[in-house]
């Protein structure tokens, strides 16, 4: 979630209570079972349209034959000081390139961007949307120079995207353009790359270009599929829905489909009724006025099909499909994109829970064993899901003739747990089901009547069975080596003291850190560690735990990824005064399995090991840096710049702003290569 958006409040009542002190032994190195590395690393770099996974059946008693021992990998480049100015810094040796900034058109239906903010809502509606955030690289054919980037637009600067900022009448009633606008300029998109004479560019007017806006179509897939919770006046059979917003974090899949996360979508909407009903209060639904005030021009007479009134979500009708009391509980979700075939429409996932999303990352897919995601709450002490699927993994699944059915086989049924974190370095996943019991003793079941209620309220039901509150879970990630698990806890000024546990054990959190499992063959437990605080180089022993310096120093993890060959790269969106006087948002990288003991165990980040954790890249003024996407010869990353100051003035990326000049700002991709063509990051 970017500092920009979201109100950032406590909405947990539960008083889960936490743990007594801080786990201080480590995970061992672990090996993916058997059949599995290869599919992992296969899933990581993608695939393309003619993939395929490791599908080895090879007989158990044939002999084991070790494979030449690789050459340990490094980081090859040297951490660069914090930057502040308005540009782009990336280490020696590394060019870095704008690419797909807010407004490129995607077809012909589009005007060039307009420097003035004078493009119109079909405009929008055609172009590159807003305030870039998680993305992934889907390699055409296995291409590491033709691919397709699925992309996130989290939210608007509505200063920039109009000519004079947002408007509204005596009355607060907002231009209906203005509106339109906004919904066209928020959700998804998927975009199609060429490298050309060693440069990066949009294939314009392709025809696998498209968006997914506010008020695209969307299927309704698992168990509220046509449940009388998503019934509305413009679905009242409830298998459809309209629009994902405030799309975030971002996870995919290995049969090539993209997974965007509805996060801080529960601001557009407003109910004035009283009481709220309970999922809509535990998730903040405004009481007031949305966050843009769509609703305003509810009734306007070019209004079609209630565009504009759902976003009121006030009872008025008869009944839930005369009016949009519904509308909420349609978003909330994972959606599936299939971004090879243009003609489907996107699909929102509801097995996997309804809440804050903030990513979605695949655990490593093994023959015969069920995939696993895990998703991060994004608020002030949520929780940490992960969702198992009924389905176990068959190898030929990985190149599907139909994307989004083999989805419907692997995420609509499946069981979804919430996470309990333990002092000891031990965890439970706590089963979100009709028959578990909960800490009153009565059943979910019991207390949401049946599973389509329960995920409803998958706020409401992580509460009653007593899971870990954290502080804010971000992204997640896996370590393609040993399927360890990373999420990223970005800060938590809500947490006091009196309330820090083992897994959260500062408060207030103004630093954040990340926190790394590795889970049982059930998926029913798991160990844990810290593997690095965040910190200023100059705080105190309490604060600098893992012994950073000035060349590592960060605050407020945010967006991770591994690359496929085990290197852990993770961005910052800093709001801690101390760090942000020194240096803009950042991305390091750092490889776990190089950090052991003398026992070759893995060890956290500390002040012996922490040199190994280098910064690479910093952004302009004002940004955040977030979303990571690679090819698959590790040889292009793709970053986001979100609310930039005043960037970019030119395609360098790396090009600082002339003094004096005032640019419209814009949020963009920036592409970072190693100038003689190598693999990026050794």
């Amino acid at each position: 979630m970017s500092r920009d958006t979201g109100d950032n409040l406590n909405r947990n009542p539960s008083g889960n209570l936490p743990m007594d002190s801080v786990l201080e032994s480590y995970l061992s190195r672990r090996s993916v079972v058997r059949g599995g590395l290869g599919a992992a690393i296969a899933m990581i770099a993608g695939t393309g349209l003619t993939g395929c996974f490791d599908s080895s059946d090879s007989d158990d008693d044939d002999p084991v034959v070790e494979p030449p021992t690789p050459p340990k990998l490094k980081l090859g480049f040297t951490s660069i000081p914090g930057s502040r100015t308005d540009a782009c810094v990336v280490a020696a040796g590394y060019t870095a390139y704008v690419l797909a900034p807010w407004g490129t058109p995607l077809n012909t239906s589009a005007n060039p961007w307009k420097a003035d903010g004078s493009n119109t809502a079909a405009d929008q509606a055609n172009s590159v949307g807003m305030h870039h955030d998680g993305m992934h690289f889907f390699p055409i054919n296995g291409s590491s120079e033709d691919g397709l980037l699925a992309i996130n637009h989290e939210y608007i600067d509505a200063d920039a995207l109009h000519p004079n900022g947002p408007t509204s009448d005596g009355s607060g009633k907002r231009p209906v353009e203005e509106v339109r606008k906004e919904i066209n300029a928020h959700g998804a998109g998927v975009i199609r790359l060429k490298k050309v004479s060693g440069r990066w560019q949009v294939v314009d007017n392709d025809p696998l270009n498209r968006r997914f806006t506010t008020a695209t179509v969307m299927n309704i897939a698992g168990p509220l599929r046509g449940s009388d919770h998503v019934k509305t006046r413009f679905s009242k059979s409830g298998t459809q829905a309209r629009g994902t917003n405030n799309n975030c974090g971002n996870g995919y899949t290995p049969w090539g489909t993209y997974l965007t996360c509805e996060e801080n979508w529960p601001g557009i909407f407003v109910n004035t009724s009283t009481p709220l009903p309970a999922d809509q209060k535990r998730i903040g639904v405004s009481t007031k006025a949305g966050n843009y005030k769509w609703e305003s021009v509810a009734g306007d007479p070019t209004e079609v099909d209630g565009e504009f009134s759902r976003f009121n979500v006030t009872p008025s009708g008869a009944s839930a499909t005369d009016d949009f009391r519904n509308e909420a509980s349609t978003y909330g979700y994972i959606v599936e994109i299939d971004p090879y075939n243009a003609s489907t429409l996107a699909v929102k996932r509801t097995a996997l829970g309804r809440f804050r999303h903030e990513g979605c990352c695949p655990g490593l897919p093994v023959v015969g064993k069920p995939l696993v995601w895990y998703m991060g709450d994004d608020s002030n002490n949520e929780y940490l899901y992960k969702f198992v699927s009924t389905a176990l993994w068959e190898a030929a699944d990985a190149t599907p003739a139909d994307r989004l059915a083999t989805g419907n086989k692997y995420m609509d049924q499946g069981k979804l747990y919430v996470a309990r974190f333990n002092a000891d370095g031990s965890g439970v996943w706590l089963l979100l089901d009709v028959n578990t019991p909960t800490s009153s003793g009565k059943t979910l079941g019991s207390i949401y009547g049946d599973l389509p209620g329960i995920i409803l309220n998958t706020r409401g039901a992580a509460d009653a069975l007593g899971a870990t509150p954290m502080d804010r879970p971000e992204w997640t990630t896996v370590n393609p080596l040993n399927g360890d698990v990373y999420l990223t806890l970005t800060n938590n000024s809500a947490r006091t003291a009196a309330k820090v546990d083992a897994a959260n054990p500062r408060g207030p959190n103004r630093h954040g850190h990340i926190i790394r499992w590795h889970d049982s063959d059930n998926h029913l437990s798991f160990t844990w560690d810290i593997f690095v605080f965040g910190a200023n180089a100059a705080g105190t022993a309490d604060i600098n735990r893992s012994g950073l310096t000035e060349l590592n120093q960060f605050a407020s993890p945010d967006g991770m990824s591994f690359d496929s060959r085990g290197i852990l790269w993770f961005q910052t969106d800093n709001g801690e005064k101390t760090l942000t006087d020194y240096t803009n948002d950042q991305m390091l990288a750092v490889i776990p399995t190089d950090l052991v003991n003398a026992a070759g165990k893995q060890v956290p980040v500390n002040a012996q090991n922490q040199v190994d954790l280098r910064r690479f890249f910093v952004g302009p003024n004002g940004c955040e840096v977030t979303g990571i996407a690679f090819t698959p010869d590790n040889k292009s990353i793709f970053v986001n710049i979100q609310h930039p100051d005043n960037w970019p003035s030119t395609d360098v990326a790396t090009t600082v702003t002339p003094a004096g000049t005032k640019v419209r700002p814009r949020a963009s991709t920036v592409v970072i290569q190693r100038a003689d063509g190598g693999e990026i990051g050794v």
